[in-house]
């Protein structure tokens, strides 16, 4: 099928004037009730305070036969468990830095829910005429029809910024698709992220950090769809006339281009570059039934793949000292969490927060509205697909 201009713009208005309308019932039940037992981290890891995670320099407790943490020159690093949310150890854990493509993460885990794979659309001259310029392209070509599945393989693989204007636009526009990013990072805790360009170009005020970004790649790989993106080394991308092209992974941890060493066990996530950000990456591996995530941000020795070299010795670390350091901090500790005591007015239940986190209450509507919002989307794209003859 092929979605035009109109129908998006109608779309979008409707997911907005919906959840607007209907913001405020998602956000008291999350309140009332926090993560659920199916939750990442569960009530263990939401248990452990974030203090240590805000001060600066180097945060470990290591156990007498935990073996000493590598010395790398990233400006700040995470290493986590995935399954309990357990921060093993970190660097300037919250320090705010521009995130480079590793934004990508997030991109994915607000829209992903909103677009089905098998939807085709028909790329207008409109949707690319505000790619950055020096962006990373996987090709999209206007006019040529793509699949879903076919752009978001573009923009895990490629990390196409092409493929992201696109299905922004698809998903309500590149203006919605920033809040109901923003709104995604506040649900999941990720409260040093500020989305200004959703496909993590370079743009003034646009930050993240490497607890975020370290909560967004746990998140993702809960997501079946996102899971498989980041994972897969090799594609076809359809180049026009009904030949395609293959297109591999820039995450050089996962492929072993460019004379990087492949890690044994990795599934994922993603890397990024500019000029402003330099090198981040965040990066998940598993063995013997652990799995970790690590996030490297802006090594500051040894070259442009430093960041996969320093993230390579977290990793190893991290699997050798699990279980012989006390967690340093939680990917669930600043989730929405449950008001202590009786709840005696449920329809208007707060948030627990930090206090030192302005601006939550605009925040948290937002939320909502951008859950619901991403719902109106999907529903409308489904009609649409049962109705319109595919092109």
């Amino acid at each position: 099928m092929t979605i035009g201009s109109t129908s998006r713009v109608a779309v979008s208005a409707c997911a907005l004037c919906t959840a607007g309308l209907l913001a405020l019932a998602p956000l008291s039940a999350a309140a009332r009730t926090g993560p659920g037992p199916d939750a990442p981290g569960g009530p263990r890891a939401s248990a452990v305070r974030p203090a240590l995670l805000y001060r600066s320099g180097t945060q470990v407790r290591p156990h007498r036969d935990a073996p000493r943490v590598p010395d790398v020159s990233a400006l700040s690093w995470v290493v986590a468990d995935t399954e309990s949310g357990e921060v093993l150890a970190a660097h300037d854990a919250h320090r705010k830095l521009p995130p480079a493509s590793t934004l990508k993460t997030l991109f994915a885990l607000a829209v992903l829910p909103t677009l089905p794979g098998g939807i085709r659309h028909r790329v207008g001259n409109e949707e690319l005429a505000d790619v950055g310029a020096g962006s990373s392209l996987v090709g999209v070509r206007e006019g040529q029809t793509y699949r879903v599945a076919d752009l978001w393989r573009g923009v895990f693989l490629n990390s196409g910024n092409d493929a992201v204007h696109v299905l922004a636009r698809l998903s309500g526009g590149w203006r919605f698709t920033a809040t109901r990013m923003q709104a995604k990072a506040r649900a999941l805790g990720a409260l040093d992220t500020h989305v200004r360009s959703p496909d993590g170009y370079d743009t003034p005020g646009q930050v993240s950090s490497a607890y975020d970004l370290a909560v967004f790649g746990r998140a993702g790989l809960h997501n079946p769809d996102f899971a498989r993106y980041c994972g897969t080394v090799e594609a076809k991308f359809p180049g026009g006339g009904g030949w395609s092209y293959a297109i591999q992974n820039t995450n050089r941890l996962l492929t072993g281009a460019d004379g990087v060493e492949p890690y044994d066990g990795l599934v994922g996530v993603k890397n990024g570059y500019t000029s402003n950000a330099g090198n981040t990456l965040v990066a998940a591996a598993e063995r013997g039934g652990r799995r970790l995530v690590v996030t490297v941000m802006n090594p500051q020795a040894g070259g442009g793949f430093a960041v996969y070299e320093e993230a390579r010795a977290l990793l190893d670390w991290g699997f050798a000292a699990a279980g012989r350091v006390e967690p340093v901090g939680s990917l669930d500790a600043l989730r929405v969490r449950p008001r202590p005591g009786p709840d005696p007015a449920p329809a208007t239940a707060a948030l627990v927060v930090p206090d030192d986190e302005p601006g939550w209450s605009r925040t948290a509507a937002i939320t909502g509205a951008a859950g619901l919002g991403a719902g109106a989307v999907a529903f409308v794209l489904r009609v649409k697909a049962r109705r319109i003859p595919r092109s």
